[in-house]
């Protein structure tokens, strides 16, 4: 006796809904695993909230950290999960660059500054100039500006460098502000020292950890701020899509940072 081969019906309307809604979902789910990927180990974007580290950055900027420059931690991964302590895979930070980490006293909150002080330096302001292990960090003055972020306010700017060769600029109002004077500092080994380059509009490792930043554990470092990728003035928004261009700085347009 001899059978006949069976050969499948057509599939129907809702068998290829789902064949459908599966093939959808699969290539969401790639996608949100890449992106997880990216930014756990290589980059991670940032909007700038507040003046505090102008004129480099500067309100409404979107910049990209790198997250493979001083390895990974903790805080490289989303919401900080206590996986394991320090840093792993990654060479130490520099003085002068502009690191965005989690704030000590709450890892919900991030924060970008530029380090000044490495572990076991001692480091003191003095009428607003910034010295480490006793020598003064150079500054050069470049005349009075307007602060970008307070329109009528004048401020001094000075250029600094920093050990690579390049400089950056940093805003003083006055010699004798709040944090121009302080005493002296010994950065605590695995730990760092960050100031904003808007000297007296910053809260930062001038103030202990319960007003300002304190000092910072390395393993609180997201990564190093590499690009200003787009920025927009203020009364942009994203619930009003004219603004996107109306309000767009191009002249900060894939802007590098130093």
């Amino acid at each position: 006796m001899t059978t006949t081969p069976q050969t499948p019906g057509p599939k129907t309307a809702a068998q290829d809904g789902w064949a459908e809604l599966l093939e959808i979902g699969r290539t969401v789910a790639y996608a949100l695993a890449i992106a997880l990927v990216l930014r756990i180990f290589l980059f991670q974007p940032f909007t700038i909230p507040s003046a505090s580290m102008e004129p480099a950055l500067l309100t409404g900027d979107y910049v990209i950290v790198s997250k493979y420059s001083y390895g990974y931690s903790r805080c490289s991964i989303p919401f900080c999960p206590p996986l394991f302590k320090g840093r792993i895979l990654g060479p130490a930070p520099k003085r002068g660059d502009i690191v965005v980490f989690q704030l000590p006293r709450d890892l919900n909150i991030t924060y970008v500054k530029r380090l000044i002080g490495l572990p076991g330096d001692r480091i003191q302001v003095r009428g607003g100039v910034v010295y480490v292990n006793g020598k003064m960090i150079p500054r050069t003055p470049l005349g009075p500006t307007e602060d970008p972020d307070t329109p009528g306010l004048q401020v001094m700017q000075y250029a600094e460098p920093k050990p690579d060769g390049h400089s950056y600029i940093t805003f003083d109002r006055s010699p004798d502000h709040e944090g121009d004077d302080t005493d002296v500092y010994v950065v605590p080994q695995g730990h760092y020292f960050m100031m904003g380059d808007n000297r007296d509009n910053s809260l930062d490792s001038r103030w202990p950890q319960e007003i300002g930043v304190g000092f910072v554990p390395a393993e609180n470092f997201v990564g190093r701020a590499e690009l200003v990728l787009v920025s927009w003035h203020p009364g942009a928004s994203l619930f009003l899509p004219w603004t996107w261009f109306t309000k767009l700085n191009v002249h900060r347009l894939f802007h590098p940072l130093h």
